[in-house]
């Protein structure tokens, strides 16, 4: 198996520790895994904001950078559904086979999904709340929206078991929208804002230590509202991967 690790452009600027967690741990479970020399973002902001064309570059060279990979894996569920239901479109235009739309998986559904991972993971004996990303529940499947009536499932949650001494919880309306959602956050500023702080709160009331996820925006988000409005309270904000691969 080949795999191709895409590392998105805000991980790589702002959560680099979250690439290279993701890199460790795939060399760990003996995955070949590569990091392809000029990524670029993925394009996702410039479709998001309405300039569909400006991605269209951006979607032919990541295309044309992973091929030949059996799977190109990334720590982002909103990058993942964004190559994997948007790019057919971008380039089905220009008569492109869009390959990585095929191949690109987010980490979580890698792990749990591909390799069904059931092996111990290091330990972090810390309580942690989970945050499930609108992208990851609704687009990728991560775990059981609470508007359907299917049965409730989570693979983020089935991934932290794996870790020693972790003690996992969910807040109340454990999938609603943390208020990020990319543009969202930048044309409806006070709205979000306010979304986010509900949310985070929710997570402090669960009396974690620390807030997890799959995805680094919702996670960067709700950091800068607790900061700027000073009720953090000590509580810290890692990504999944950076827990699995912490004691590796």
């Amino acid at each position: 198996m080949k795999v191709g690790l895409f590392i998105p452009c805000y991980v790589d600027a702002v959560f680099p520790n979250v690439g290279m967690a993701s890199y460790r741990l795939l060399r760990h479970l003996g995955i070949d895994v590569t990091y392809p020399q000029g990524q670029t973002c993925c394009g996702q902001p410039m479709a998001n904001a309405g300039f569909e064309t400006k991605a269209v570059p951006l979607a032919r060279r990541l295309n044309d950078l992973f091929e030949g990979f059996d799977y190109v894996v990334a720590p982002s569920v909103s990058c993942t559904a964004f190559i994997r239901y948007h790019y057919p479109q971008l380039l089905g235009e220009e008569g492109h086979r869009c390959r990585i739309a095929e191949s690109t998986v987010d980490m979580v559904e890698f792990l749990h999904d591909i390799l069904k991972v059931n092996t111990p993971l290091g330990r972090f004996p810390h309580k942690v709340s989970l945050h499930n990303s609108c992208h990851g529940v609704r687009e990728l499947g991560l775990s059981s929206p609470s508007e359907c009536a299917v049965p409730k499932f989570n693979k983020i949650k089935d991934l932290l078991s794996l870790v020693e001494g972790i003690e996992v919880v969910e807040p109340e309306r454990d999938d609603e929208c943390c208020g990020f959602g990319g543009m969202f956050s930048i044309e409806e500023l006070a709205v979000s804002k306010i979304m986010g702080e509900k949310k985070f709160l929710r997570h402090k009331a669960t009396g974690a230590e620390y807030i997890t996820g799959a995805d680094c925006s919702c996670l960067m988000h709700m950091a800068g509202v607790a900061a700027k409005e000073k009720i953090d309270g000590g509580i810290e904000f890692k990504h999944i991967v950076e827990i699995l691969a912490s004691e590796l």
